[in-house]
């Protein structure tokens, strides 16, 4: 058996074995996170964007309601927790194992996080936006 599924082509991404070490912090969009790209929006033509964030400090105020310009975000929190409170009115604490599929365009807010949190976080596709935008009615 050769593990190919009938009919099925293979994509067109490349093999990335990123290792730490070679992937030095990027820019990213809080100052109390360092960003780390694994390289996955290079090998799959940008389809999917790949980065760890890793505090800096705790987070020192929410980061605002804001929404990202993608089809999906995915998260799972690596080391220590984090909350996000959603445009449906729900807040969830998500610790290390935790994950979370956010829908593009979802209005979101990050509230507070541990002092060491660390979260990979996928997007589809890898570019991603990020847009401040008001908050959900009755939600200040």
């Amino acid at each position: 058996m050769d593990g190919s599924v009938p009919g099925a082509a293979r994509p067109g991404y490349k093999l990335k074995i990123t290792k730490k070490a070679d992937s030095p912090p990027v820019a990213g969009r809080r100052r109390f996170f360092k960003y780390r790209d694994l390289g996955v929006a290079d090998a799959t033509d940008g389809a999917v964007r790949a980065q760890v964030m890793e505090a800096v400090t705790g987070m020192t105020e929410p980061t605002g309601w804001h929404v990202h310009h993608c089809e999906a975000q995915f998260i799972y929190v690596l080391k220590g927790w984090v909350t996000l409170e959603f445009e449906d009115g729900s807040q969830h604490r998500m610790e290390a194992g935790d994950s979370g599929l956010i829908p593009g365009g979802m209005k979101h807010n990050e509230i507070a996080t541990s002092d060491d949190v660390e979260i990979l976080e996928l997007s589809v596709p890898g570019p991603m936006g990020t847009t401040p935008c008001d908050p959900p009615p009755g939600m200040g």
